[in-house]
């Protein structure tokens, strides 16, 4: 790595690989769902970036089987491409959850994955992943 910083380029990937580079808060409104029939709550993402250095980042949602990410109840995960977040800067996304006649009284984790990226959103650089969980009532 020496030789990177000969010609003044720097490697940021160790730095980076290091410390965990969000911050990852979730909130539900509203913050339950209903069993044995129809409902839906927006999981608001706040996304902010710890590093010194701008993120291309991307996040994948994933729920249990019971629980959808669309009406029909067809989708268990999604990603959303959010770009580049800049040192220090927060984003806020919203993803909705469906409840169905398949889903029971209970608490349910939803995962929340953040990636890292460079050049491209088909090479990772770090992951971070936060589960949280929602109430069915």
């Amino acid at each position: 790595m020496k030789l990177f910083n000969l010609f003044g380029k720097k490697n940021v990937s160790d730095e980076l690989s290091k410390a965990a580079p969000y911050r990852i808060i979730t909130e539900f409104v509203p913050y339950k769902l209903y069993a044995n029939r129809k409902s839906v709550s927006s999981l608001i993402i706040r996304l902010r970036n710890n590093t010194s250095e701008p993120l291309m980042t991307s996040l994948v949602i994933e729920v249990p089987k019971q629980l959808s990410m669309d009406e029909m109840g067809l989708l268990k995960s999604k990603e959303i491409r959010v770009g580049d977040i800049a040192p220090n800067e927060d984003k806020e996304l919203k993803a909705d959850i469906f409840g169905g006649t398949g889903t029971d009284n209970g608490e349910y984790t939803i995962s929340v994955t953040a990636f890292a990226h460079y050049r491209d959103y088909g090479h990772v650089l770090n992951a971070m992943k936060k589960r949280t969980s929602i109430e069915v009532v």
